[in-house]
Formats: C-alpha cells, sequence, structure tokens
C-alpha cells in the first residue's frame, strides 16, 4: 500500500500478480479462522460431549459391574505379573480361601502357598508357558494357608502374550476341599472295610489252628501233669517236666495271642468299672517300667462295660509294652477315659451299632509310624521288631478282642511325634460287678464222685480220664454231643458233674447243655474249650453252665475247677 494514496502498491503484488495481503489483512484472516474453529468446536460439543458424557458413565458403570462381579464370584480370582513373578490382584474370596489380606496377599511369594508336591506342578505349568504353551489345562493345587489349613484348589489360568512372551496371567480357582476331604473319608472306610473283611478270614483261620493246637498242648500238659505227680521233686526227670510245661505256658501264650486275634477267647463277661482297672493296670505296668511316667485323666462317672476283665487286660498290656518299645530312652504315657456317643456315621464300616461307647485314649510320647506302617499294624505276624522280638500277634490280638467286645480300635501316628490309640466299648446298664478275692490254691485237689467227660479229640478224652482218675473220680465218656445226651439219660443219678466241650462236630457243646439242661434242670456242667465262637462260651456260660475250663490245663486247675462245681452242688443238696 503506498503511503500517499490509498492505490495498492505495484510492489507488492504477488508474482501471479495478485495483492499480496498486508498486515491487516493477515489479522482478519486468523480472526475469521478462530471464529470458525471456535463455532466448529462449540458445535461439536454440543453435538457429542452429552454423546460422550453418556459413554462415559456407561463405562464407569461397567467398570463398576465388572469389579462387582470379580470380588462377589464363586470363585477366587487373582491376576499375576508373568515377568515380575508377582501377584497383581486378587479377590476376597481368594483371600477367603488362603486365610491372608489383600494386601498381605500381593507380597506373597506364589511358592510359599503350595505344599512340595504342587511346588513342582506349578514349576511345570511355568515351564510349559515360557516354552510357548498359551493354553494350559486347569491344574489342582493344594495349599496351606495362613492358618494353616490345607486346602485343595482347581486353577483355570488364561496367559496373555506380547510377541510370543507371556505378560500376565488370569486365575480363576475353585475351592475343591470339601470334594476331596469326602473322597478321602470315603477311600479310608473302604481301607477299613477291606481290612475288616481280610482280618476276620484270617481270623476263622487263626482260631482254628489255635483250637487245634490246644488240644495237642492239653495232652502234653496232661501227661506232664500226670508223670509230675508220681515223681518225687528230688527224681532227674522231674526239672525236665517241670521244663516241659514252661514251654507248654508259652505256647499257651502263643495261642491265647492267636485267640484273641480270632475272637474266640471272651469267656467271663462281667459289668466292670474301667477306671479301676485301669488304675491298677497302669501301677503294675509302671512298678516295672519306672522309665514310664503316667499321666492319667479319669471320667468322674464313667458308664460300665461289660468285658472278659483277662482279656481287656491283655489289651492294655500289650499296648502298653508297644509303648514302651516306642520310647527307649524313657517318655509319657497319657491315659484317658470318657463317656461318648457314636452316631451311624462314626461306625461306618464297623460292624456296630450306634450309642453309648466307652472311649478309652491311650498316647505315648516315642518314635511314632508312617502312613503305610499303621496300615499293618494289625495285620498278624507284622512286626517292626525285627527277627527274633516276638510273633506279630500283639495287635492283632488287640484287634480281635476289642471288636469281640462289639467295640472299635483306631490308631493316629506321626513319626518322631508319638502314638494314640482310641478303644471304644459299647457302654452296659448293668451293676459293675466286684471282683471276689480266693486265696491261692496250688495243691492238687483230691475229689469224690462221677464225672461224665465228653470231647470228640481220642486224645483229650484219653488224658482227661486218666487225669480225673488220678483225681479220685469215676469217669464215663462221650466222643460227640448224642453220645453224651444217651449217657446222662441213662445215668442221671450217677452222675455229679460234666466236663463239656464246646467245640463239636454234629450237636455242637451249646445245643448239647440245652438239651441237658431240659433233661435235668440242676445239671451241673463245666465247659471246656481252648477257642469260643464269637463269644460262644460266655453266652453258655450265662444259660446256667456252672464254669469254665480253657485248655490246655493243669492237673491241678482241673481238680480246683472240679472242685467249685461239685462244692456248689453239694451245697445246694444240704
Amino acid at each position: 500500500m503506498n503511503k500517499y494514496t490509498n492505490s495498492p502498491d505495484p510492489a507488492k503484488k504477488s508474482p501471479t500478480g495478485a495483492e499480496k495481503p498486508g498486515p491487516l489483512q493477515k489479522d482478519e484472516s486468523r480472526t475469521a479462522r478462530d471464529k470458525f474453529l471456535s463455532l466448529s468446536l462449540e458445535s461439536t460439543r454440543k453435538s457429542y460431549y452429552p454423546q460422550l458424557k453418556k459413554q462415559l458413565e456407561v463405562a464407569k458403570k461397567l467398570a463398576e459391574k465388572y469389579r462387582q462381579l470379580v470380588e462377589n464370584a464363586p470363585a477366587g480370582i487373582f491376576e499375576f505379573d508373568m515377568q515380575k513373578m508377582q501377584f497383581i490382584s486378587v479377590n476376597d474370596v481368594m483371600c477367603e480361601y488362603t486365610g491372608y489380606t489383600k494386601e498381605e496377599f500381593l507380597k506373597i511369594d506364589p511358592f510359599s502357598l503350595l505344599t512340595e508336591k504342587s511346588q513342582k506342578v506349578l514349576q511345570k505349568l511355568l515351564d510349559d508357558v515360557f516354552a510357548g504353551n498359551q493354553n494350559p489345562e486347569p491344574v489342582e493345587y493344594k495349599i496351606i494357608g495362613k492358618n494353616n489349613r490345607a486346602v485343595w484348589i482347581l486353577v483355570n489360568t488364561s496367559i496373555s502374550f506380547e510377541n510370543g512372551v507371556p505378560k500376565k496371567a488370569t486365575a480363576v480357582v475353585h475351592d475343591l476341599t470339601a470334594i476331596r476331604k469326602a473322597e478321602s473319608e470315603k477311600k479310608r472306610l473302604e481301607v477299613q472295610l477291606q481290612q475288616a473283611q481280610k482280618m476276620e478270614s484270617i481270623g476263622t483261620l487263626a482260631g482254628g489252628i489255635a483250637h487245634n493246637f490246644n488240644n495237642v498242648l492239653m495232652g502234653i500238659q496232661g501227661r506232664a501233669s500226670l508223670m509230675m505227680i508220681e515223681k518225687d521233686p528230688s527224681h532227674p526227670d522231674f526239672e525236665h517236666l517241670k521244663e516241659i510245661e514252661a514251654y507248654v505256658k508259652s505256647a499257651v501264650e502263643l495261642t491265647r495271642d492267636l485267640l484273641g486275634f480270632a475272637r474266640g477267647g471272651k469267656y467271663e463277661v462281667k459289668s466292670t468299672d474301667l477306671n479301676t482297672l485301669l488304675k491298677h493296670e497302669n501301677t503294675m505296668f509302671g512298678r516295672t517300667r519306672k522309665e514310664v511316667k503316667f499321666h492319667e485323666k479319669y471320667e468322674k462317672t464313667l458308664w460300665p462295660v461289660e468285658v472278659d476283665r483277662g482279656q481287656i487286660q491283655q489289651v492294655f498290656l500289650n499296648l502298653y509294652v508297644n509303648a514302651w518299645q516306642a520310647m527307649p530312652g524313657g517318655g509319657s504315657l497319657f491315659i484317658q477315659t470318657e463317656n461318648v456317643r457314636l452316631e451311624e456315621d462314626d461306625i461306618k464300616p464297623f460292624e456296630i451299632s450306634p450309642g453309648k461307647f466307652i472311649k478309652i485314649s491311650i498316647t505315648d510320647t516315642g518314635t511314632g509310624m508312617d502312613e503305610q506302617t499303621m496300615e499293618k499294624i494289625f495285620d498278624p505276624f507284622f512286626s517292626t521288631k525285627g527277627s527274633g522280638r516276638g510273633y506279630g500277634l500283639g495287635l492283632a490280638s488287640v484287634y480281635g478282642i476289642i471288636k469281640n467286645h462289639g467295640g472299635l480300635i483306631n490308631v493316629y501316628s506321626e513319626t518322631g511325634i508319638g502314638t494314640t490309640f482310641n478303644i471304644y466299648l459299647p457302654a452296659s446298664d448293668k451293676d459293675i460287678v466286684h471282683e471276689k478275692t480266693r486265696p491261692e490254691r496250688v495243691a492238687v485237689q483230691q475229689g469224690e464222685g462221677r464225672v461224665l467227660l465228653v470231647d470228640d479229640e481220642e486224645m483229650i478224652i484219653d488224658v482227661g480220664r486218666s487225669m480225673l482218675e488220678k483225681l479220685g473220680y469215676r469217669v464215663y465218656t462221650a466222643t460227640n454231643g448224642q453220645d453224651a445226651l444217651d449217657t446222662y439219660g441213662k445215668r442221671m443219678k450217677k452222675i455229679d458233674i460234666i466236663i463239656l466241650d464246646m467245640v463239636m462236630p454234629g450237636i455242637g457243646g451249646g445245643e448239647t447243655f440245652n438239651q441237658l439242661k431240659a433233661l435235668d434242670g440242676d445239671v451241673k456242667v463245666l465247659l471246656s474249650s481252648g477257642y469260643s465262637i464269637n463269644g460262644q462260651a460266655a453266652e453258655i456260660i450265662a444259660r446256667g453252665c456252672k464254669g469254665f475250663i480253657q485248655k490246655p490245663f493243669s492237673l491241678t486247675e482241673l481238680s480246683i475247677k472240679v472242685q467249685e462245681v461239685m462244692g456248689e452242688k453239694k451245697r445246694l443238696s444240704q
């Protein structure tokens, strides 16, 4: 623009001849552009802002909904940084599984949550993922939470990759604890059922062996007793005969264990206060094993139980000896009794009825056992003591005796900590029968009268007749139940006592006794056997049989038992 005129300056024309804009033209152009942009932005804001605001609100609501879903999902959820190997986020359910707060959980090394076996499983999964596996299969782990609670979990994992490198893992976790515990309980019950069936079969075999073996021992014991009574103690054979008797007693202990295992020795059942019996056994054992310290806790009003006291004493002695051997340097035995009630669920798969029971717990502080040993301890002839240190029948006998009494026994043990045996015996409503003390009688008791000896073993008949005749009795014999009934029917007024074998072919001892009672309500019967099937001896005694003598018996024992029954008959006749 020429400063003098308003006409355009020729020098300011563009090469095309168009006039170049001056300073005022540039400002006007910017103002116009700014106005246009402002109007455009305002128009855009008015047009799109409500939509954007609405979309943002929707996004916020979706994010909150997603967060709520994650937090309240019926499963544990967590995110994990695959590069830093640390947790990124976790929901409340996962924290409930483990017992940790969110702050605590996010600081945890994942391997520290897992058992040793599960750590190996996790390491394999990580190796597979870093090797390129982008879709790992669901994996089960066992974790140990903050409160040492074991939890079984199933983890479904989704892996995010960038350029083939795993970056983040998102996991959904389901609690399988209840399922695994149910499966474990089912397996435990199946094992117990198999154990019970196996023990039943072996018990039948062991009982038969013990019964026959006792008959052989009866022959040896009887002949040795007859020879000893005829010889002066100064005779050179007398000591040999005493040794034979000692060997027989040792063999009897073995058969007693077999009979206990076979549940064939419950003969004299009485309502008993187990607190009193336990206190006596603890005192007796403590005197000989002073390195064992007893800690006793007894139920003040313990319910009575109906037991064969001799066999229950054998149970406690076997358990005490095992505990003592597990504590070579000495230790403690904790004895506790209590009244309990067992329901249907408690007694599966044991063949017992629910109801009131007495529980006896015996805990030692010994070396303990592993699971493999615990599974076998009640098996006959199983022993951890090595060769020459027992027959392995002690705990098998314990098992059989407790089962024969309608009870159950279980064991819990940890290596290096100790062992607990829990015994359950059915309670009784009967009044306790107190033991009557009687003076020891070791001399042979001579007598007179007529005896009917009934046994299906010819060897027993021969030695039994000789023993009874030596004692001064006149003897009739019968080799089976029917023969015994015929003989007694003919000579009822002449026979003072019947010695009746319990296990015989044909008419057994129990049925023979019933028919003898039918012939003569006052018949005096001394039951004799080396084996009782399912407590049959106790049942016969309860029906009126006057006594029981277990094979093998010595001449002295026979003389005392016969005198007891004969003496009762004499008192009744006076």
